[in-house]
């Protein structure tokens, strides 16, 4: 089933959740642990992350530099059909421009159909590690508007080769993200809201938000996305604080605001212990909160930890 269809049906706020893929070379155990300790709470769908190839430098015994390419989450199609398979739950597989080619996106595309999957999340991705500037694949795409043309193109059966017999039309429901506090490449909320709009208007169904902690940002968001004519549905992304350092790292990776209550009194934990027990309890009144103000989706960002997911879903629905 489509998320926009599971949204416009709903008579009120769905909860779903975000997934990590295992590291190359582990199992995934852990992660359907994660599924298995959430599926009592009716999840109407799952986002599955994808990564791009990284770059890695080695040097060798005699003194030269290597540079070798990895990808350290591989598998993002094939988990997000067992996962669909096995629980019969609707998941969305990121898609992402940043390292891939149109050629290598379609052909995922046709994968994903051919597997029963018809929910994407298209995404620009982030630039290779230590690169200032996002550079596309010499063949790929440059924005998330372009991507989500792309896939919509697919959605009339016009595929990059323009020669193709009885070619068969793709059909994806398209999310794409939104930042309440603006992308950290943007020089300003007004331009970010515009960018948003172009994905909005290339085809995307919904938009899902990075993660924010002040739920009135959220709401200004939304505010100004339909006062810009944005009217898809919002959903808001929610991530429980369960380290310490998340203190600083989060504002740090993601440019977003603490507020100052929540700093506080992270700020005084001793250990990690007593701030997941602090970003529970903010999650769970943030989580309140946008039930009761009628948010499409509760959507957890989950990052392979769940247990305290449970507690704060409980406590919303």
């Amino acid at each position: 089933m489509k998320v926009i269809d599971i949204i416009n049906k709903a008579k009120s706020t769905v909860f779903s959740f975000e997934l990590l893929p295992p590291l190359k070379g582990n199992d995934t155990s852990r992660m359907y642990r994660t599924i298995e300790s959430l599926v009592d709470f009716d999840p109407k769908y799952i986002n599955i992350t994808t990564h791009r190839d990284e770059l890695e430098f080695k040097e060798l015994n005699d003194g030269s530099i290597v540079k070798h390419t990895v990808r350290k989450r591989p598998g993002t199609v094939a988990i997000a059909a067992a996962i669909q398979h096995k629980y019969g739950i609707p998941v969305i597989p990121h898609i992402l421009c940043g390292g891939f080619s149109k050629s290598e996106t379609e052909h995922v595309l046709i994968d994903l159909n051919f597997l029963g999957i018809e929910n994407v999340l298209a995404l620009r991705g982030d630039g290779v590690k230590n690169q200032h500037v996002f550079k596309p694949d010499p063949n790929g795409h440059s924005s998330a508007d372009e991507l989500v043309a792309q896939i919509k193109d697919l959605q009339k059966g016009k595929y990059l080769e323009a020669d193709l017999k009885n070619s068969t039309p793709l059909d994806f429901c398209i999310g794409v993200a939104g930042y309440p506090e603006k992308h950290f490449e943007s020089p300003n909320k007004e331009l970010d809201l515009s960018y948003l709009k172009q994905k909005v208007d290339a085809g995307a169904d919904y938009i899902v938000t990075q993660m924010f902690f002040d739920n009135q940002v959220y709401y200004d968001f939304v505010e100004k996305c339909r006062e810009a004519g944005i009217t898809v549905p919002i959903i808001p992304g929610i991530k429980p604080i369960n380290l310490k350092n998340q203190l600083t790292v989060l504002p740090k990776i993601f440019s977003i605001d603490l507020p100052t209550e929540l700093a506080t009194e992270l700020a005084k934990c001793k250990n990690n212990e007593e701030a997941r027990r602090v970003g529970t309890e903010w999650a769970i009144l943030q989580s309140k909160d946008l039930v009761a103000n009628n948010a499409p989706s509760l959507h957890i960002y989950t990052y392979g930890i769940s247990d305290n997911v449970g507690e704060i879903v409980k406590a919303a629905f």
